[in-house]
């Protein structure tokens, strides 16, 4: 490898913790102690079960769930059990009234939020507005117990109330078909539950990373969109309106009917949607002025029932919710409806569903935790959410998950703990069993002027600028995610969306990046000639880096690559009179992993330099590249001139290896 690499192998520690000085002990003769790399920073031997035990570890136990149970007592280790599997046990003996004094607060406030969203989210599934209500009820309490985030606000939200409504009334009519409509939405719930508990248990949740942030900033827009058209049924009073969730349909739906269009109700409906967009607008600019917008909903549910109550002989035009059922939860696991004819569609319906509520309920509640500097365990609220659907299932509540703009509202007033949600339930509690006659004459104009307020705020057109500006790519993931939403449909738009950010994937892979090497003058720092003004090329040598793993789906691409850029380096060569390129060195740090395709090609890429009279150099190949190098035999090819630590070094010994050499 040369005198240089020597004295830096000789003192440089290596990954295996073994010096060169140690692999050369008892060696007399001083040439000896010029260790090759791969002998002396290959790692301990392991047999093909330790591999992949190791390797089944690092991708479904990152974390190393069972460290903690390590050298405990038996006792220990039950009480670590329960805090593993019931997060309440962990906070709960450190409850006090304080804690209990500020929960209290943050569960009302956000009670009188979660109501009127409740039974506006369920109209928006096209269900009954108790199940609302019901969904706001028992989700929150066995969250509370299960889940790890304390800042949480579960119950219905309007991405999954809406997919939810669109997928299921594209088959089954919901005014038509009542009771099978119901059953397939508590259907859709269980396989929903059963889909997120899963994926905790079997620790599977890097499936819902596929759902890019660039694909969810697309979609939200789009679903906001498509929900805010379809309230002016309720705002401008139509009787028959489309079911169909498409920008066109619901448009052309708005026009055709203008003969149903009630004065009373766009103007009422437009004072209170202009007074809950003001208050939501005064807490933003405010944010101690949280409890305004949080207040609003309900102030604006009461007002609005007062006045269709005391005006109800003179606006017969004006639709409002009728009859709902006083008493707890009704028992629905009866109702479960797994008959062939509708089981696919229950199934898609319920991971669609599952997929979108899991992605929000871990986004929002890392985002608190961020804030509180805790952590939220995404395996652990992906069983909470799961069985909390399951359990919802069985008690006639559809799909809920953590909602961003409750559990915002619940940060905001304070809330400590999970306790916050069993404040909320019990107030809903006391709603089902006390209240639910005063809201006989809740108009619809109401509960539509809430969902546009609420889902307004999930156009967020800061965040696609951003995305513009950084990566045209995920603007135009994006863009596809927003536009199939719009106009074709919200399953296949939210398709379409994850198939480009796959696609963006798939490019990465397969069409990796390689950038030309430069030095720093003064330096022995190599950096991208492109990007560096200061960077200056080395005269004889082609110094490239690689950035991706090597794999059978790129390593055609990257060889091809390579003898392009050789190409490309030789003509800048006779177009500036430069010295003839003699070597090629491939900087391989990014390279993380290789497989037998990939060290094919690197054994193909070296006889196609030879050809050429040019050198072949691998530069700092990590432990596991450098590992299947040396089985491949590859390592014995090169040389011990063909593989160093670092550009800089390889650059200093072969240059002087070319200095020794006698002229001709």
């Amino acid at each position: 490898m040369g005198h240089h690499g020597t004295n830096r192998v000789e003192n440089m520690s290596c990954p295996c913790n073994a010096t060169a000085a140690e692999t050369a002990t008892g060696v007399s003769n001083a040439n000896a102690t010029i260790v090759e790399i791969h002998s002396v920073c290959m790692p301990p031997k392991q047999t093909a079960f330790q591999k992949l035990k190791h390797r089944v570890s690092e991708i479904f136990f990152p974390d190393d769930p069972l460290y903690r149970f390590r050298n405990q007592t038996w006792r220990t280790k039950l009480v670590l059990c329960l805090q593993s599997l019931f997060p309440i046990f962990t906070w709960g003996p450190l409850y006090n009234l304080k804690l209990f004094r500020s929960d209290v607060i943050s569960g009302l406030t956000i009670a009188s939020l979660a109501i009127p969203q409740g039974i506006s989210y369920a109209k928006l599934a096209n269900l009954p507005p108790i199940i609302g209500l019901y969904s706001s009820f028992v989700p929150p309490i066995i969250y509370s117990v299960l889940g790890s985030s304390r800042h949480l606000a579960v119950g219905p939200v309007s991405i999954a109330s809406l997919v939810m409504g669109s997928m299921l009334s594209a088959s089954v009519s919901p005014s038509n078909d009542q009771i099978l409509y119901l059953k397939l939405a508590f259907t859709s719930t269980f396989f929903a539950g059963l889909f997120q508990a899963s994926l905790g248990l079997f620790r599977l949740g890097f499936v819902i990373d596929f759902l890019s942030k660039a694909t969810l900033i697309g979609f939200t827009a789009g679903a906001a969109v498509i929900v805010s058209l379809q309230q002016l049924k309720g705002l401008l009073g139509i009787v028959h309106f489309t079911g169909k969730m498409q920008f066109l349909a619901v448009m052309s739906s708005v026009f055709t009917h203008k003969s149903e269009w009630s004065w009373q109700t766009i103007a009422m409906g437009l004072g209170f949607l202009c007074f809950l967009l003001t208050t939501r607008h005064i807490s933003m600019k405010r944010p101690n002025l949280f409890w305004v917008s949080a207040a609003a909903p309900l102030v604006s549910v009461v007002l609005s029932t007062l006045l269709v109550f005391l005006l109800r002989s003179k606006t017969h035009a004006i639709s409002f919710i009728g009859h709902l059922p006083k008493g707890l939860n009704p028992p629905s696991s009866n109702m479960l409806y797994f008959s062939a004819t509708h089981l696919a569609l229950s199934i898609k319906t319920g991971i669609i569903t599952g997929i979108l509520s899991l992605t929000e309920g871990i986004a929002v509640g890392r985002t608190f935790a961020a804030l509180k500097n805790y952590q939220v365990d995404g395996n652990k609220e992906m069983m909470a959410i799961g069985f909390m659907n399951m359990a919802g299932s069985c008690t006639s509540c559809y799909v809920t998950t953590g909602s961003f703009s409750r559990s915002a509202v619940s940060y905001n007033a304070g809330a400590q703990t999970a306790v916050t949600n069993i404040v909320m339930a019990s107030a809903v509690l006391i709603t089902l069993l006390f209240l639910m006659p005063l809201f006989y004459y809740t108009p619809n104009f109401i509960l539509a002027a809430i969902i546009i307020t609420a889902v307004i705020g999930l156009i967020d057109y800061q965040a696609a600028y951003k995305l513009w500006k950084v990566d045209k790519l995920d603007f135009f993931a994006c863009l596809c995610s927003f536009f199939g939403v719009l106009f074709i449909s919200v399953p296949l738009g939210l398709a379409i969306a994850v198939g480009v950010s796959v696609l963006k994937i798939l490019l990465h892979v397969t069409r990796p990046n390689t950038v030309v090497l430069g030095n720093i003058p003064g330096t022995e720092i190599y950096q991208s000639l492109g990007r560096y003004r200061e960077a200056s090329r080395i005269p004889g040598f082609l110094i490239l880096a690689i950035e991706s793993p090597i794999y059978f789906a790129n390593c055609t691409y990257l060889q091809e690559r390579i003898l392009r850029w050789i190409r490309e380096e030789e003509g800048w060569i006779k177009g500036n009179n430069g010295n003839t390129l003699k070597c090629v060195i491939l900087e391989l740090t990014a390279v993380s992993a290789i497989d037998t395709s990939g060290i094919e090609a690197v054994f193909e890429l070296r006889r196609t330099l030879e050809k050429q009279s040019l050198q072949l150099v691998l530069v700092n190949p990590v432990g596991s590249v450098m590992e299947k190098l040396h089985k491949s035999k590859i390592t014995d090819a090169l040389g011990m001139s063909g593989l160093y630590l670092s550009v800089g070094e390889a650059v200093a010994d072969i240059s002087s290896a070319w200095k020794a050499q006698p002229q001709p």
